[in-house]
Parts: C-alpha cells; structure tokens; sequence
C-alpha cells in the first residue's frame, strides 16, 4: 500500500470569507510526482497556502506529512514545515550572505544546532544540486538557473516528504528550465520525495508528463487533460 504524503477529503479553501475552491479531494503518494495548473486566480496559490498551513483548514479533513491540517495553529505549523520543503519562483535567496549561510539560516531557524552537523548538512545538498563548490558564493554571483537550485537545496535542508514548487521554472530560459526540472523528477525519484509543482508552462508538461491536477471554476479536476490554448 502506498504511503500518503497528501490527503485532503470534502475541503472547501477559503480566502478570507471568500470560497475559492470548493469539494477538493485529493491524494499524493510518497514519490509521486504532481503538476498543479490552472490559470491566475483559480486558486492554485490558495491550495498551497492550505498545504503548508498558511491558510487555515475549516471545512473538510486534510493531512500533510502526517499533520492534521484542521488541530494546526501558529504553534505547530514549524513543525508542519519542517517536512515541508517549498520552492519559489523568485528565489527568495539573503542577498547579504553567501550560499552556505543562507542554507545555514534556515537548519538554525528549524532547531539545528550542532555546525558540523550543519556544514555535513550544507554539503549534502549543494552536492545533490549539483554545485557543491559554489557554497561560497554569494547570491548575485550565481545564475537564475543557479539560484533556483540553491532554493532546491535549502527545500531539501530537512528531508522534506513533500516538495511545494510555485511557477519554479518561471523566471528560467528553456534550457534551464528543462535543468530543473530533471532535477526535481529525479529528487522526486532518487529520495522518495513527492513533488507538487504549481505552473503555467504548459510546455514544461508537455515534456515532462506526470499526473496533473487543474483549479478551474472553483473545483479541482485530477488527472485533467491539458490544452495548450
């Protein structure tokens, strides 16, 4: 039987007293690679934010990780995160350190607290990024594509069950982009991790298949057939 990383069963997603998405059923398994499309403002952002506790649970029954996402409040949600792994379109890097630091800000912000451990740490993912040398650097010595990898690296600080992906190909040219998403597939792969990947390049689907859910009209439709118009 297969682990669950994601279940969601009857939510209905709200943005204030707004309903975004409504009857939302959804399971993602350990591994499981998923797109996540629709167009801006079909509530594709709400369900993430719903995954990752920043928007509160309130009608229907939802796990992440083996978190209830309906007993979360401010106290827990570090916890939820903590196997959380969630990667931005804009990088989101601290433009003031270098790649190590920034890396470190985050294992010291999830309760770290031994440095060898840390630098191991450190290493480990830059090394499953592909730029273990690079450690040094500072932010805006590095290419987007580059940066986007550290974002990876510090996604997988904690050894996320669960990889949350917003547009990360957004700012990329082709090449580069086809770049992170092999190396998302292969993370998803390689380590067991499930990946949900918000995105508007339909190309990238297109060349790289998965399963795919779609936020249209207030609903959500998995395994939806995608158009290109």
């Amino acid at each position: 039987m297969a682990e669950s990383i994601v279940e969601l069963q009857n939510v209905n997603i709200y943005q204030g007293e707004s309903l975004i998405l409504s009857d939302v059923n959804i399971i993602v398994n350990k591994a499981e690679f998923v797109y996540l499309v629709g167009k801006t403002g079909t509530g594709k952002s709400s369900l993430l934010k719903t995954l990752y506790g920043d928007l509160e649970l309130r009608e229907g029954e939802g796990k992440v990780a083996g978190y209830d996402l309906k007993k979360m409040d401010w106290k827990k949600v570090p916890y939820l995160r903590r196997n959380l792994g969630v990667v931005f379109q804009d990088f989101q890097l601290l433009t003031d350190r270098d790649v190590n630091n920034n890396l470190k800000f985050v294992l010291k912000a999830t309760g770290w607290k031994d440095e060898k451990l840390m630098d191991e740490k450190i290493a480990d993912v830059l090394d499953k990024v592909g730029l273990k040398t690079k450690g040094f650097k500072m932010p805006f010595e590095l290419s987007g594509g580059e940066q986007q990898r550290i974002d990876i690296a510090r996604a997988l600080l904690n050894s996320p069950k669960l990889i949350l992906a917003d547009e990360p190909t957004g700012n990329l040219d082709p090449e580069t982009s086809d770049e992170i998403m092999q190396l998302l597939f292969n993370i998803s792969r390689d380590y067991g991790t499930a990946v949900i990947m918000a995105t508007h390049d339909y190309m990238v689907v297109t060349k790289f298949p998965a399963r795919t859910i779609k936020t249209e009209r207030g609903k959500v439709y998995d395994n939806a057939s995608i158009s290109i118009s």
